[in-house]
């Protein structure tokens, strides 16, 4: 009996691990804690934050919306990037600040007020750091668009004009997170 509940123990914990392990590759832990302590004391949410890893393939879950208290993904989802960052012939990506460059842009962004514009839906992007200040001007919002799929796939996601564009199931349950919130959420877009 000992050792059946040993192997079991042994079972859970070695699940656990690989779990956390899974995760720290797609959303690093050192970006979590970037965004811990840039949030701490201001008047930003505390609780929640958005991080979309550009360095995974654009057909995965590779945008989460993440509980900074109890350290957990509370939502995974496809999201674009801009067609401007694509590289022929490369797997790489490329981004810009710059209008017209249809490129989409690094860094920390602050998720302002909801509108309903072409897309439905959208929310503005307040860019923070030097790579994303021109967010406001380029327009460069957060919004679903119906070719973005709701599973992961091997298909490639469409492409935007820069904007991180979601699929239209995945917007809804973001704004619940973000209609709920005090406080403007922080978005980290990173690569």
């Amino acid at each position: 009996m000992e050792k059946l509940i040993f192997l079991f123990l042994f079972i859970i914990s070695c699940s656990k691990g690989e779990t956390q392990e899974n995760i720290s590759g797609i959303l690093p832990e050192a970006k979590v804690l970037e965004i811990k302590n840039f949030v701490k004391g201001k008047n930003y949410n505390q609780d929640i934050a958005v991080f979309i890893n550009f360095k995974t393939y654009s057909g995965k879950y590779r945008y989460f919306v993440y509980d900074l208290k109890n350290n957990k993904i509370l939502q995974k989802a496809i999201v674009s990037h801009g067609s401007g960052s694509v590289i022929k012939n490369s797997k790489d990506l490329k981004f810009s600040n710059i209008e017209g460059s249809y490129q989409s842009s690094l860094g920390k962004y602050e998720i302002l007020n909801s509108y309903n514009g072409k897309f439905g839906k959208a929310y503005r992007l307040n860019g923070l750091d030097s790579g994303n200040s021109n967010a406001m001007q380029r327009a460069i919002v957060l919004h679903s668009f119906g070719c973005i799929p709701d599973q992961e796939s091997s298909d490639p996601a469409c492409l935007s004009l820069g904007c991180p564009m979601l699929s239209t199931k995945a917007l809804a349950q973001t704004a619940r997170y973000l209609d709920e919130s005090k406080y403007p959420v922080i978005m980290y877009a990173f690569y």
